[in-house]
């Protein structure tokens, strides 16, 4: 029995105030503005709860109605969300890349009586569309540059002005609060979390307060955190592997919050803290994979010479040691001198040197990329779950890392696989179901088990194994069965690709879309004299077409069965983009939406007489607009397929 298992039985305002009367004056969040760090204790998090509770109660939000928030990263964020709860009403994030159409439809969706901007930005995209929501009374905003002209309108109100009311509120009735905060029940519903989207509109997840505060103190015990610790937070909210850091761990452990001072700076301000634990999604450790790979392109030809000798050596330490066994003393020797003169330089200007643990969920990561981290000294570890079983619910235990696997249960998850090989999973962090979508949530809860809509299987030593969504999963015109989501790992796994979708559902062969990488495509081809203007004429060159043609020929030779190589190949003329429907909020691929709007390209894929065809390529510019240009595909038959 874990030793903060009565936890469990809290609210979430119920343990902030744990944490109060525990340790007042400890930095419970740090946030930095105008390049200073500010930091509030857990009294002060408390104090301002308190005030935007009132101030809700106030100006009109009752128990079990709900409030959107669509903010980047800050304080105010939480102290809004958890104030909510604390008057027994519930949050809903939204994405703040969201437009105002999507933004509509999920308010109208949730009922939301109430939302909370950070900027004008966002405010106005509220207002874009406060014809279509009609329930939305009252609009919170914390920053007030540019919102002098909303002032005389009471729909908005500054924040300040709402903390100015709950002081009132508290002077006028000081027991008010602490009475409030004592009426909330671990089931209580808190939080209506968006799933990821992937097959159509994002379902609000209904998230309670034990599910959240389950999870923060279950995968502790599994991975200790210090109250010292440091957490820098920079996933969007709307994202349940934000909401678990700082709804769960936090509250659970104690640990600090650190808020970047803008999306822009979060990696630098990254560097600045230097985290003990790190979440993410596998995009963001790609980038940084490519951020290393340009910093040792870029450095002394001895240096490169270290590094490629060096990364080999900590590739077959790492394989020792995320299995617990022991290396002989010779590569001891060479692991040690590789991580103090080039790994550790390397992390430590990545800003993960502090670094105990990191872990990636969200959708899955190649195990060659996972492999490559742990070389350098990064302890990456897989986790799996969904946003029904607030984020986290499998995960890999230090000294027994399978890069191919996603590890082992939480403690108090069970697992088993149903006849047609999906992931059935129970726990205390299991949503009670959807929001307003009574039929699709008796199909995810059916017999007691969380249904996850993925495939997979529990290996010999108790890991499990996740090949990819049931739906995803393809079968060649054979009958014989592979993942999109493995071959489009290995792909991703070379620093020139980006992304790639796998197509040959009930195919004669594997064909694929690739994009390349901006970045380091863009290095390779300056290096070489390679002139271009776009990303779509860097995409169109044959030299590039040629390096990319490599990487597939490299794939294919690691393919254990044939139906697994890659035939044909065509270079996109754009990046996937959220912004264009192609990709969910946390990178996702929209597989079915990707196919349909490229049909052209799949039927030129699978036609063996097109080597090349005109396109109209249609780009969507961030302010709406969109324009058509016409351009050259070239599509290319990888040999010996």
């Amino acid at each position: 029995m874990s030793r903060n298992d009565h936890l469990v039985d809290f609210s979430i305002p119920q343990l902030l105030r744990w944490r109060v009367n525990r340790t007042p004056e400890s930095p419970a969040l740090r946030e930095k503005d105008f390049g200073i760090w500010n930091t509030y204790t857990w009294k002060d998090y408390y104090t301002f709860v308190r005030k935007t509770a009132l101030g809700l109660k106030a100006i009109g939000l009752k128990k079990g109605e709900t409030i959107a928030i669509i903010s980047d990263n800050i304080p105010e964020l939480l102290f809004t969300a958890i104030g909510a709860h604390a008057i027994g009403a519930i949050s809903a994030g939204i994405y703040q890349t969201s437009m105002p159409a999507e933004i509509a439809q999920i308010l109208q969706y949730l009922k939301v009586t109430a939302v909370f901007c950070d900027n004008q930005e966002q405010v106005d995209k509220v207002l874009d569309v406060r014809d279509q929501i009609p329930n939305v009374k009252k609009v919170i905003f914390e920053d007030p540059r540019g919102m002098r002209a909303y002032l005389s309108d009471d729909w908005f109100i500054d924040i300040k002005d709402l903390y100015q009311l709950g002081e009132q509120a508290h002077t006028a009735a000081p027991d008010l609060f602490e009475a409030l905060v004592d009426q909330g029940k671990p089931d209580d519903a808190c939080h209506l979390c968006l799933t990821s989207g992937t097959t159509g509109l994002p379902k609000g997840t209904i998230m309670t307060h034990r599910n959240y505060i389950n999870m923060g103190v279950r995968i502790t015990e599994v991975d200790p955190l210090e109250p010292t610790d440091e957490y820098v937070s920079f996933l969007p909210f709307a994202w349940i592997g934000e909401q678990m850091n700082s709804f769960g761990v936090a509250m659970a452990t104690g640990i600090t919050i650190n808020f970047p001072e803008s999306v822009e700076t979060a990696m630098a301000d990254l560097k600045e803290i230097g985290p003990h634990f790190m979440f993410g999604a596998p995009r963001i450790y790609e980038t940084i994979r490519s951020e290393i790979w340009l910093k040792i392109d870029q450095s002394y030809w001895l240096n490169k010479l270290f590094y490629h000798y060096f990364i080999a050596v900590g590739l077959k330490a790492a394989s020792y040691r995320m299995t617990g066994k022991s290396m002989s003393l010779g590569l001891k020797i060479k692991s040690w001198f590789g991580t103090q003169f080039i790994f550790r330089p390397l992390v430590n200007q990545i800003g993960l040197l502090r670094l105990r643990r990191a872990y990636t969920g969200g959708a899955a990561l190649g195990p060659e990329l996972f492999t490559f981290y742990q070389a350098i000294g990064v302890n990456l570890k897989q986790i799996y779950g969904q946003t029904e079983i607030t984020g986290i619910a499998y995960m890999h235990r230090d000294g027994d890392v399978r890069p191919e696997t996603v590890g082992k249960p939480l403690p108090g998850t069970e697992c088993k696989i149903a006849e047609d090989g999906e992931i059935l999973s129970k726990s205390a962090s299991v949503s009670p179901g959807y929001y307003d979508l009574p039929e699709k949530s008796e199909e995810l809860l059916d017999g007691g088990w969380l249904h996850s809509g993925d495939a997979g299987f529990i290996d010999e030593h108790g890991h499990l194994v996740v090949i990819d969504r049931l739906s995803d999963v393809m079968h060649n015109h054979k009958g014989e069965m592979f993942s999109p989501m493995f071959l489009e790992n290995a792909l991703k796994f070379s620093p020139y690709i980006k992304e790639a979708v796998i197509y040959g559902d009930q195919r004669e062969f594997v064909a694929c879309l690739i994009n390349i990488d901006p970045i380091v495509m863009g290095k390779w081809a300056e290096d070489r004299g390679i002139s271009f203007s776009t990303y779509m004429d860097l995409s169109g060159k044959p030299e590039v077409a040629e390096l990319i043609m490599e990487q597939v020929l490299d794939v294919n030779s690691r393919a254990e069965k044939a139906h697994f190589k890659i035939k044909r190949f065509a270079l996109l003329y754009k990046l996937l983009d959220v912004d264009d429907g192609e990709l969910t909020k946390t990178g996702k691929i929209r597989r079915k939406f990707v196919k349909e709007r490229y049909q052209n390209l799949y039927d030129a894929l699978y036609d063996e007489s097109v080597d090349n065809k005109e396109v109209e390529a249609s780009f969507q510019y961030q302010d709406g607009q969109s324009t058509k240009v016409k351009t050259s595909i070239a599509f290319y038959t990888v040999k010996g397929v």
